[in-house]
């Protein structure tokens, strides 16, 4: 765990993980689901690491963890989405840009998701995104202040995250002119989180399949758009 700093001066804590050749390595803000700083999220930065980029998983919830949806839900409605994503992960893509990456991308996964499609507007920094299935009332989407380009992996079944949402964000994106490139996947919400099946959640369901070809997108365009 290291504490980076936000653009106001306060403090987050997070979990870094690093490539085996650190020297020049792009960077990825990984933002977590709505259950917190967890195993699973720490493992995706782990998973990161792995393909050569510093990870860097800011703790959104200040060391809370929820266990059941209800507590998640009400850990998530005490977050103050626009100053998470111009505060805490705009401080955590400084911090890795200052600290040697060259460039940083953002991921989020679920409530992570919403806050990774808020912070393509408010992250100047970031130089692109990847959204998993999560995007927040669009009418806090500035379209016209996404300057980089951003990848979506969407459920077509999701039950949390409408697919007419995801119509309809693709079209605010299309008539700004943005990058983006969204591909919507026969399954349901959290598909690429494998411990979807023991939360017993019916909404919820890992989908390995379309799991594994959503990660071979993103790497490809996280080597296209991190890439010096």
């Amino acid at each position: 765990m290291i504490t980076f700093q936000r653009p106001d001066g306060k403090t987050v804590e997070a979990y870094l993980v690093e490539p085996a050749n650190v020297q020049n390595a792009p960077g990825v803000v990984v933002i977590q689901e709505w259950w917190g700083h967890d195993d699973e999220i720490r493992s995706v930065a782990d998973r990161l690491a792995k393909a050569g980029y510093r990870a860097l998983v800011p703790d959104l919830y200040r060391g809370k963890l929820a266990l059941e949806a209800n507590e998640a839900e009400h850990l998530m409605n005490d977050l103050n989405f626009g100053e998470v994503a111009s505060q805490d992960i705009r401080g955590a893509v400084q911090y890795l840009k200052a600290t040697g990456s060259a460039k940083v991308a953002i991921t989020g996964f679920c409530m992570g998701g919403a806050l990774t499609v808020l912070s393509a507007a408010l992250v100047p920094e970031c130089d692109g995104t990847v959204v998993w299935y999560g995007y927040p009332p669009l009418e806090y989407v500035d379209a016209q202040a996404i300057k980089k380009p951003m990848l979506a992996h969407w459920a077509i079944q999701d039950e949390f995250f409408s697919i007419a949402g995801v119509d309809q964000l693709e079209e605010k994106l299309k008539m700004a002119g943005v990058s983006y490139d969204f591909q919507r996947y026969d399954a349901k919400h959290a598909f690429a989180n494998p411990k979807s099946d023991s939360r017993q959640l019916p909404p919820l369901q890992y989908n390995s399949a379309a799991a594994d070809l959503a990660w071979e997108r993103t790497m490809t365009f996280l080597k296209t758009q991190l890439s010096d």
